[in-house]
């Protein structure tokens, strides 16, 4: 997280780390054109593949566009599948077929997210192009990879970039002197840019709404928006942007105490216990990982993305081609 603070900065420190930037930039770029040009092997498939990713590090709304696009799909009539990495999963074995009752230990916490809202399958796999073959085994007839920009050995029909309308691409440097995990040029290539939560002429806008609180050891329990206005509570956050999750609170209404956390953090009993007694509330993505110790205080802002129906005829169309 210190880190961090600088590759949002022109400071010393990402000065200091730009001849190692320079270095994994080119490796980058290199790894790329091996695979563009065959010398090394991207596996295909008979279905359409989206993939859903950015080329910064931490969040930038990828999750909340993979749960839109499979709902739009579908209601279009397809049978989608997605699949993930399983980012900090510590299953023996994989790929691992996911849930809503999946521990997010063994396969992810975004993996596990996925599937308890998307109601389709959901696999989890470091090796995307086996995960990809087992939704094949489930009658999937498109696959929306949830991240894997990067991951050039899964061959892909549809490449969407999301990107921080805040945030952008930082100093524009790559790691480790900034936030990037490919040159600024990668998003030249890309079928479609995906901006959240602003506008540009060349991308599509997304914005996240919030749709609700629900609580964390029973999201069947639910509350309206207006139920925490004016009240104080704990926010907690850990994923790639916290900043953002505590501005949603503070625009309904809620007094905000913020605890940030690492991206992926293994949240344990006593994270979500304070002396004053006040409410919780978390993201998602973090509330899958304390279903079985929160409090009854403990609460969760669900969201979903908005997007421009025009978006969705248009993947319909890269998507009939193949």
């Amino acid at each position: 997280m210190w880190i961090e603070r600088h590759w949002y900065r022109d400071s010393w420190v990402s000065r200091l780390l730009s001849p190692l930037a320079a270095m994994y930039c080119a490796v980058a770029t290199v790894r790329r054109r091996m695979y563009r040009s065959g010398w090394c092997r991207a596996e295909s498939f008979p279905v359409p593949v989206v993939v859903v990713g950015n080329i910064t590090v931490g969040g930038t709304g990828k999750t909340p566009l993979v749960l839109w696009i499979t709902d739009f799909l579908v209601a279009c009539g397809w049978r989608p599948g997605i699949v993930s990495r399983g980012y900090g999963g510590r299953a023996q074995r994989w790929p691992q077929r996911v849930t809503p009752d999946s521990d997010p230990r063994a396969v992810g916490d975004e993996p596990t997210m996925l599937a308890r809202r998307a109601g389709v399958p959901v696999v989890a796999d470091p090796d995307r192009p086996r995960g990809v073959r087992e939704l094949l085994a489930q009658g999937c007839d498109v696959i929306v990879a949830d991240d894997g920009l990067q991951h050039y050995r899964l061959h892909r029909d549809v490449e969407i970039a999301v990107l921080d309308g805040e945030r952008g691409l930082g100093n524009g440097r790559c790691l480790p002197a900034g936030p990037l995990r490919e040159c600024r040029s990668r998003l030249q290539t890309v079928d479609a840019r995906v901006l959240n939560g602003a506008s540009a002429p060349d991308a599509w806008s997304m914005c996240l709404a919030p749709t609700g609180f629900r609580r964390v050891r029973n999201p069947r329990e639910t509350a309206p928006l207006d139920d925490f206005r004016g009240r104080r509570v704990h926010a907690l956050a850990g994923i790639g942007n916290p900043r953002r999750f505590f501005a949603s609170l503070r625009a309904l209404g809620i007094e905000v105490e913020e605890h940030p956390f690492p991206d992926h953090y293994p949240f344990a009993a006593s994270d979500l216990q304070f002396a004053d007694g006040a409410d919780v509330v978390m993201t998602e993505k973090d509330a899958v990982k304390c279903r079985g110790f929160a409090n009854h205080n403990v609460w969760y802002l669900a969201v979903g993305a908005e997007m421009d129906r025009r978006f969705g005829e248009w993947l319909q169309q890269r998507l009939r081609r193949k």
